[in-house]
């Protein structure tokens, strides 16, 4: 099984990222892959760049993805659309994909969810709960990932 975290924060190295990482290393027993997509930056918009083209190469071989997004505008990133929208329908079909959430505080992280929840369903992931961090929750990311890992007792490999 190969992991694959996903970070759709505009700020490279983000919070998000972090508890990305950390979420994909407590459900995996394997080494994790990580696609920061802040750091590929205007590239995603640059016919045949070479980092995009890397990490849509890298989604389509993954098995679990940890796809993790702040919430802006009560929705995921504008960038992380942007490399998702890169996939053909169905490209994520026979991937289990976890989807991690930061936000202000829980109605937002709530809303965010739904939105990335479908967006990951319209890509044909099979969809685990996902996992939400609010500003406080953010000071504790372990304790966030060991949550993750909690309730993702069905998770391939887990």
């Amino acid at each position: 099984m190969t992991t694959l975290v996903v970070s759709g924060n505009p700020r490279p190295g983000s919070r998000t990222l972090k508890l990305a990482v950390a979420v994909g290393e407590a459900l995996s027993g394997t080494p994790i892959s990580v696609i920061d997509v802040g750091e590929i930056g205007a590239g995603l918009l640059t016919p045949g760049d070479e980092a995009t083209a890397a990490a849509v190469a890298a989604l389509h071989e993954a098995s679990l993805l940890v796809v993790a997004t702040p919430t802006y505008k009560g929705s995921y990133t504008g960038i992380l659309k942007v490399l998702l929208d890169q996939l053909p329908a169905g490209a994520l079909t026979g991937k289990t994909a976890v989807p991690v959430i930061t936000a202000g505080v829980q109605p937002q992280a709530d809303a965010a969810a739904g939105h990335l929840n479908a967006l990951l369903t319209e890509l044909g992931a099979t969809l685990r709960p996902a996992v939400t961090a609010t500003e406080a929750e953010l000071a504790d990311i372990p304790a966030v990932a060991s949550r993750a890992a909690a309730a993702a007792t069905d998770l391939p490999g887990a």
